[in-house]
């Protein structure tokens, strides 16, 4: 068997970034609530890590200037977002804006923020946080989370730089 070898350009940022947007995300808001208000922020790294103990991940950006404030917390809330919630995403994308306004959330027990119509949240505490490069990958445990039948609905996909939303695919059967 014989194979060739490909030849590919440098790996820049652009290419790298350009290149892993073909693999289409979930969208979330990470949440936590600092005991003066409500925090979050826009977050598509998000990935269940175990089973037992039920563990969850995401990833945030080291300039972030909201994941501090919740990391002193100590526990934050992950919101999967539904595919009628694309605006929920850009308004918590945005800087130097009041990310909360028209927002309508209630508090999980540990008092993290919960969005209304959301497809499920999970509530945890920070188990651990682990340093990767431009990034903080955050691990957390899960103390609490939706109840079964919490919204129906399909989610809101990120792929090559917009929002998606599934289509069925046939059965080919």
């Amino acid at each position: 068997m014989s194979h060739t070898v490909l030849a590919t350009p440098a790996v820049d940022a652009r290419r790298f970034r350009d290149a892993l947007g073909h693999y289409a995300s979930g969208i979330t808001i990470v949440t936590g609530h600092d005991g003066a208000e409500p925090l979050g922020f826009t977050c598509q790294s998000f990935y269940s890590v175990s089973v037992e103990p039920p563990l969850v991940s995401f990833s945030v950006m080291k300039t972030s200037t909201t994941y501090p404030r919740i990391r002193e917390t100590g526990r934050f809330a992950v919101n999967v977002l539904s595919c009628d919630q694309a605006h929920v995403s850009g308004q918590f994308a945005r800087k130097g804006t009041d990310k909360w306004a028209g927002v309508d959330w209630t508090a999980t027990e540990s008092g993290n923020p919960v969005i209304a119509q959301t497809l499920l949240w999970v509530d945890c505490e920070v188990w651990a946080e682990y340093d990767a490069g431009d990034h903080w990958i955050v691990v957390g445990r899960v103390r609490e989370l939706s109840p079964e039948g919490w919204h129906s609905g399909e989610p809101l996909l990120f792929f090559k730089g917009r929002y998606r939303q599934l289509s069925a695919v046939e059965d080919a059967a």
